[in-house]
């Protein structure tokens, strides 16, 4: 479902104008700001733009739109979006806190590596929420791709990522998708449980992704929260959630300028088939039309 506001209606009004003024830059800074750039990345992206228009002497606003688009989409490409799963079979822990979409975000994943003819097997490690075990299973089916169960209830989640691992070395599965706990109902810290997980992954093999899962329509409170991911996770990339319309599109340049980790996947919406890779070029053009 698109949202109501988008940043690309906002500023088509803006860019049909005749000329660039003054009112241009407030509209500017305002569509920005509601787009959740937030407001450092607003104000510099504005002065930039503000010293290109002169530079080069224009008052087309046609030209202040192809140049934010080219500013945006040089910002987004800083960083490589692409997914690293070259080994066999490729081992990706899925983080975030409890309430992102974690779950599903792992169905959907699953659904576009099988899509792309990809052999995948799914580790229900989050063993504390016996909902999340069943959650996982459901959309593991409708992706097409294998689960291993915790053997009971509450089962050591090093132990489920481990005989997940086994399993894809047995079987030859190219992809392990591993879910972890966002929140414990134990005495010992989340991110010691996920450092253990690692270990015990490793000795069988290599981590290929880290990544962590945000909902960007919590938009900045959502870092704040994921924070801890971030610190002590090894997070080697980041998976956008409900990132429908382009209302929050502005989170996306915000988030990746914020933490130094690339944007890899974004999901547009609740189908099994709406999780893609991630691409500035496209996104940027999206974003600002």
């Amino acid at each position: 479902m698109a949202a109501s506001w988008s940043l690309g209606g906002a500023l088509r009004g803006m860019f049909a104008k005749p000329t660039i003024d003054e009112t241009t830059w407030d509209d500017l800074e305002t569509a920005l700001l509601g787009a959740d750039f937030g407001p450092d990345l607003t104000e510099t992206i504005v002065d930039e733009l503000r010293e290109k228009v002169e530079r080069y002497r224009t008052t087309d606003p046609k030209d202040l739109q192809r140049m934010l688009r080219e500013t945006i989409e040089e910002r987004l490409a800083k960083l490589d979006s692409t997914l690293t799963l070259s080994n066999r079979p490729a081992v990706v822990l899925v983080v975030g806190v409890n309430g992102v979409g974690k779950t599903t975000t792992i169905g959907k994943f699953a659904k576009f590596l099988t899509n792309y003819g990809r052999t995948v097997v799914v580790g229900a490690a989050d063993t504390f929420r016996a909902a999340a075990v069943e959650q996982l299973a459901t959309w593991a089916e409708r992706a097409g791709a294998r689960i291993v169960r915790p053997q009971q209830a509450g089962q050591d989640p090093a132990s489920v990522a481990f005989q997940t691992v086994e399993l894809a070395q047995r079987e030859g599965v190219e992809i392990v998708l591993i879910d972890t706990a966002g929140r414990l109902q134990t005495k010992s810290g989340l991110m010691d449980e996920l450092g253990k997980v690692k270990r015990v992954v490793e000795k069988l093999e290599p981590i290929a992704e880290v990544l962590l899962v945000l909902d960007a329509t919590t938009g900045q409170n959502g870092l704040a929260q994921a924070d801890a991911f971030v610190q002590h996770a090894g997070v080697t990339g980041l998976v956008l959630t409900k990132l429908d319309g382009s209302a929050k599109g502005g989170f996306v340049l915000a988030v990746q300028e914020k933490t130094g980790i690339p944007v890899k996947l974004v999901g547009q919406g609740e189908g099994i088939g709406d999780l893609t890779g991630f691409t500035p070029h496209v996104f940027a053009q999206q974003l600002v039309g």
